[in-house]
């Protein structure tokens, strides 16, 4: 006799959970507060859906916090599996020039969204939408409210996958967590990743430089550095090389109540070189210097007058030190509504190696529920498919014998 399961939620981890799970074994429904699947799948489409990463597994593992956390799922499923799983779907892909993955040019992101949803409903699986869950009864029933009326129902098996608390508007609210805690599930509070961070910035220098980008930079927090393009705006800096930093940024800014990082200006010239160019520009202007012979951009000219003391910005020495190791302080995450992700949710220590609630058996939770973080550039989605596809070969395996 098949066993009956219930997915709750329609986001990534879910579709690619439903698409695993074996339905000669199972009765699959998937439950949908919103009135269509995966809502947040298509906002993080805007722009280009990036669906994942081309790097080779040894190191995109690494862009996983805690470390070691997804190594076993995303082993399972790793980034060559999902292109692979897409293209049987008869989506093609291609590797961009930042050798992130995204569907073949000409394929929107409601294509792709549409695929796997046809593919889903080719397996008989049930999906029924604008069912908002409620939480238990005192029978252990999942409660849904519907349209029309709250409904109880009983399911064999339970896989939780609603999202953290990002993006609102897609429904991503983390309201969820108050029932959890009820069960005396750990929930830890829910902090904004892959976000814009806080700077005081001085009026002057937001007059020119509000809305400009700092290309071809460095930038660095504790022990991690890495080159990319930051934008400077009216709240502070925002851009792939600092979200990529979200988790040393968050744990100086929890521990200290701000954050120091460095930007290197010219990361391909180094210091001695600067120096140098700096001392014999004869007749020539600091600031023509900087402009002409060492190729800054004017956003990083005046990010340096800012920045720098009158006396740092005329020494030599001292300005090729600033425009290789600017110090900056982060004072503030972003507004949780205003990230791409979040951090917190359910507590890891809460689930087993296959995401089995220890305190509640044949209750499972995947997704951004579980307190994990990642960066943006495909890594998050991801981890969404990989964390799907992974419970599912463990409830299918686990059926059969």
């Amino acid at each position: 006799m098949k066993k009956s399961i219930a997915i709750i939620g329609g986001g990534a981890a879910g579709l690619m959970l439903a698409s695993s799970l074996d339905e000669s074994q199972f009765d699959i429904t998937i439950y949908e507060q919103n009135n269509t699947l995966g809502r947040k799948f298509l906002v993080a489409g805007d722009g280009g859906l990036n669906l994942t990463h081309s790097e080779p597994l040894t190191s995109f593992l690494t862009k996983y916090h805690p470390k070691g956390f997804m190594d076993q799922c995303i082993s399972a499923f790793p980034n060559s599996s999902l292109v692979q799983w897409l293209q049987d779907l008869g989506i093609e892909t291609f590797i961009g020039s930042s050798a992130r993955i995204f569907p073949q040019r000409g394929i929107k992101p409601i294509q792709v969204l549409m695929t796997i949803i046809e593919h889903i409903k080719s397996k008989n699986i049930s999906i029924q939408c604008n069912h908002t869950w409620m939480g238990w009864n005192e029978d252990m029933q999942l409660v849904f409210q519907t349209k029309e009326q709250k409904v109880n129902l009983t399911f064999d098996i339970i896989i939780f996958s609603l999202g953290g608390a990002s993006w609102k508007k897609t429904g991503s609210n983390g309201l969820w967590s108050k029932r959890f805690e009820e069960k005396n599930i750990k929930i830890i509070p829910f902090q904004a990743s892959n976000c814009a961070f806080g700077i005081h910035w001085p009026a002057d220098f937001l007059k020119t430089a509000e809305g400009q980008s700092l290309k071809n930079i460095a930038i660095q927090c504790e022990q991690k550095s890495l080159k990319g393009e930051l934008m400077i705006t009216q709240f502070g800096l925002e851009g792939g090389a600092i979200y990529a930093l979200s988790h040393e940024i968050r744990n100086q800014l929890n521990t200290n109540g701000e954050a120091k990082i460095y930007i290197d200006l010219k990361p391909q010239l180094p210091v001695d070189q600067i120096d140098w160019t700096l001392k014999h520009r004869g007749n020539q202007s600091i600031q023509k210097i900087l402009s002409t012979k060492i190729k800054c951009s004017s956003e990083s000219i005046a990010l340096l007058k800012n920045t720098l003391s009158k006396e740092e910005f005329i020494n030599p020495t001292m300005l090729a030190h600033g425009i290789k190791h600017l110090p900056l302080t982060i004072y503030a995450l972003a507004p949780i509504d205003e990230a791409i992700s979040t951090v917190g949710g359910v507590a890891l220590n809460e689930v087993n190696s296959y995401f089995e609630l220890k305190k509640l058996s044949h209750h499972y939770v995947i997704g951004e529920m579980l307190d994990w973080d990642a960066p943006t550039g495909g890594y998050l989605l991801q981890a969404s498919f990989s964390m799907g596809y992974f419970l599912a070969q463990h409830l299918n395996s686990e059926k059969k014998n």
